[in-house]
């Protein structure tokens, strides 16, 4: 199958990432893989009109990697930060984190 954008992280995301062990990583990289080809809200959720959320659920802890799009040239999902959930909400802060990062990427892309 082919997918249907590419994903970018951004510094903050690798940060998470890279704090996880490896299980957890292997894990979510798969289920971005599996995004990329696929509609599936489960794995990738839209949280408002421009913020989403990767979604894995790994030795019952849920992850989220909040991402946003860019349309412009390539269709790529940028990856802002991450989080292991701990409630069923998600925090409004990490919306509004995400938010706040995906307006400075297109600021500085100007």
């Amino acid at each position: 199958m082919e997918k249907k954008f590419d994903v970018l992280f951004l510094p903050e995301a690798v940060k998470f990432m890279n704090g996880l062990d490896k299980k957890a990583q292997e894990k979510i990289y798969y289920n971005i893989r599996k995004a990329q080809i696929t509609n599936d809200p489960v794995l990738f959720k839209k949280l408002t009109p421009n913020i989403w959320e990767f979604r894995t659920l790994h030795n019952q802890a849920s992850y989220r990697l909040f991402a946003f799009w860019d349309k412009t040239k390539n269709t790529i999902v940028l990856t802002t930060h991450g989080l292991v959930k701990k409630t069923a909400k998600t925090p409004k802060t990490d919306i509004e984190k995400a938010e706040k990062i995906r307006l400075q990427y297109f600021n500085q892309k100007k």
